[in-house]
């Protein structure tokens, strides 16, 4: 009867450890060592991307001037993330350069002529456009890890198939407005899919490593009303000095 008994207690507690789900932490570490490893994603300060970003932009129809069409365009891009909240975003057409930045808490955006740097408008942005700044700012820079130091929350809400593949399902809330829910590979780590509030779709695609770390080769945006913005990056930097100054408002003084 005890052996019997103790064979039974045995069985109950193997069927509760087979059963038991793995938590945030554990999907987020598997992730991080898919990327290239603690030591060398914790090492990472500044990041700098350079490639193209490719769209659709609405133009004059040639056959009738009264409506526009879409018409494909491919924009050099230049993309910088560095510790703490700083960001710096410029894409480059041959009629307006446009310059989005963070710094800290201060966020704004910069459209000048390229053919006469003398002709330029600013716009500093609000609260609401700051914090989806610092959110994606942190998104890019963290590796998913430490969310709740900066007062957000990641949440593990079950699993989901995601192109076949099994995948353990995220949330990374850093308020309500800004949430960030991502697929990961249960078996490798590998980022599958990330969808945020507004419903935008995110997909990466090809790969590089740059001292031990992966990025990806192409970034897919896809909006919930279906527009599609690619970039394609040709470049990435870790740790490049970046002055404050290249993040900072622009000075309004006349020259």
């Amino acid at each position: 009867m005890k052996a019997r008994l103790f064979l039974s207690v045995s069985l109950v507690l193997a069927l509760a450890g087979a059963g038991k789900a793995e938590t945030a932490d554990q999907v987020i570490a598997r992730a991080r060592a898919y990327l290239g490893g603690d030591q060398a994603l914790n090492a990472i300060s500044t990041i700098h991307f350079t490639g193209t970003l490719e769209t659709t932009a609405l133009v004059p129809d040639p056959a009738d001037k009264t409506r526009q069409i879409e018409q494909p365009v491919r924009l050099p891009a230049d993309i910088i993330f560095q510790k703490e909240y700083r960001q710096r975003i410029t894409i480059s057409d041959p009629k307006v350069v446009e310059t989005t930045a963070l710094d800290d808490y201060e966020g704004w955006q910069k459209r000048s002529n390229p053919l006469n740097p003398s002709q330029w408008t600013v716009t500093q942005f609000d609260l609401a456009q700051v914090k989806k700044l610092r959110a994606n700012t942190w998104e890019n820079l963290a590796f998913f890890a430490g969310i709740e130091k900066k007062g957000g929350s990641v949440h593990l809400d079950g699993d989901e198939t995601v192109d076949g593949r099994p995948c353990a399902k995220l949330s990374f809330r850093h308020d309500a407005d800004n949430v960030f829910v991502r697929f990961f590979d249960k078996a490798t780590g590998r980022l599958v899919k990330t969808v945020t509030e507004n419903g935008t779709e995110i997909r990466e695609e090809g790969e590089m490593t740059v001292d031990g770390v992966r990025f990806p080769r192409k970034v897919i945006n896809k909006s919930a009303n279906g527009r599609t913005t690619t970039i394609t990056f040709d470049r990435v930097v870790l740790n490049e000095r970046v002055p404050a100054s290249e993040f900072a408002f622009p000075d309004l003084k006349p020259n």
